[in-house]
């Protein structure tokens, strides 16, 4: 039992790393783009989709990382279904329709924690986009133009 606690916090600390990484990258690639203060519609929203569609890229490299842990451990039967469990944990939608033996519910537990934070911290990450463009967007709109 304290052997799979410990490997499941070593899988939150990679999830923090991944999400570190992850979001380090797309705030280098943001920084200086001129879509944020584009004034039409679409630059800025394709800017919003390609963020969330790196945003779930990384949730679901974390999601596998679990999902493989429960395959390595037996504690599911098949890869569909360790992502599947994995992906209703992280998410915590909890269907129940699979379940962790007894021995690795406590595992199931951290999961849902860790995606738990994983997604608030996207979720952040993705209101600060959003509140620069709006703010690039009101300092052009000013005529003060977009930052160097």
């Amino acid at each position: 039992m304290i052997g799979k606690i410990a490997i499941s916090f070593f899988l939150l600390a990679v999830c923090v790393t991944i999400h570190a990484i992850g979001i380090t990258f797309l705030l280098s690639r943001l920084n200086g783009s001129p879509n944020l203060s584009d004034r039409r519609f679409w630059p800025p929203t394709l800017s919003l989709i390609k963020v969330a569609g790196q945003l779930v890229l990384l949730h679901l490299l974390e999601i596998s990382l679990w999902s493989l842990y429960y395959l390595a451990g037996q504690a599911m039967p098949d890869l569909a279904s360790a992502l599947y469990f994995s992906s209703v944990t992280y998410t915590t939608t909890g269907y129940g329709d699979l379940v962790l033996p007894e021995r690795w519910r406590l595992v199931g537990g951290i999961e849902a924690l860790t995606g738990i934070l994983m997604c608030g911290w996207s979720t952040g990450f993705f209101f600060t986009v959003v509140s620069r463009m709006f703010q690039e967007q009101q300092r052009v709109a000013a005529g003060a133009g977009p930052k160097p």
